[in-house]
């Protein structure tokens, strides 16, 4: 695995940062609830973009309408891209879910759970 030159990162910030201003201020869609770009992976060519996001509601059927949602945004979004960045070619975008921010809450909801049971005083046996 190859290291990643400083210029790809920059230009994965700038792509996250724009494409979520686009997403905030310029996409009408309904379907497309909350989403939060987490990540933003482009090719060595800049031929595409894998970009990761979250989706505040985590019921199964809303994730598929906003992720079929996005991909069919593609298009549009990858124009608006390249009206707000100067890059040679504007890459392709690709949308992919990103599940970590859900695990993560599910994670320390568990937690909770489990301090919360520990500390529960009705747990403890009685000295009678």
């Amino acid at each position: 695995m190859s290291k990643k030159s400083p210029r790809l990162y920059r230009v994965e910030e700038l792509i996250r940062r724009e494409l979520a201003q686009i997403l905030q201020r310029e996409i009408r869609d309904p379907r497309i609830g909350m989403v939060t770009i987490s990540e933003v992976e482009v090719a060595r060519d800049l031929a595409q973009a894998k970009i990761f996001v979250s989706i505040l509601d985590d019921a199964p059927e809303k994730i598929k309408i906003t992720m079929d949602s996005l991909k069919e945004a593609a298009g549009f979004l990858r124009t608006e891209l390249a009206h707000k960045v100067s890059l040679r070619t504007t890459p392709r975008l690709i949308f992919v879910y990103d599940d970590s921010i859900a695990r993560g809450n599910r994670i320390s909801r568990l937690i909770d759970e489990t301090m919360a049971k520990e500390n529960d005083p009705e747990d403890e046996p009685s000295e009678d």
